[in-house]
């Protein structure tokens, strides 16, 4: 699981990891410590980067940041080009379901 400052970490490789929305970034970490399940906690994480807007900048390269992080911990195949895709998708579309985000990440995955 990423922590508040494996994420920051993140943003700083394409950013300056200042955090936008500090609220909004503790909450979805809140909720992703309750999660059992990996999926659902990419998911949360992706929404509230790219919905969010929790960092300054950089947010939809952190988001896929995220969502490979979590695959490769996995040890799944997936195509990053596609992820890219997916991201730009859920950001330029505002989608906030997380079961969409689901099934948009799983077509990246090969």
């Amino acid at each position: 699981m990423l922590t508040k400052k494996d994420l920051i970490a993140l943003n700083q490789q394409f950013s300056n990891g200042r955090i936008a929305h500090p609220s909004s970034l503790d909450f979805v970490l809140a909720q992703t410590y309750r999660s059992q399940h990996w999926f659902k906690t990419m998911c949360l994480l992706t929404r509230a980067i790219l919905v969010d807007q929790v960092f300054e900048d950089g947010n939809k390269r952190t988001a896929a940041a995220v969502i490979m992080a979590y695959l490769d911990l996995q040890e799944y195949t997936y195509n990053p080009d596609k992820i890219a895709q997916v991201v730009l998708r859920i950001a330029k579309a505002n989608i906030i379901n997380l079961d969409k985000i689901g099934r948009l990440i799983k077509h990246a995955i090969k």
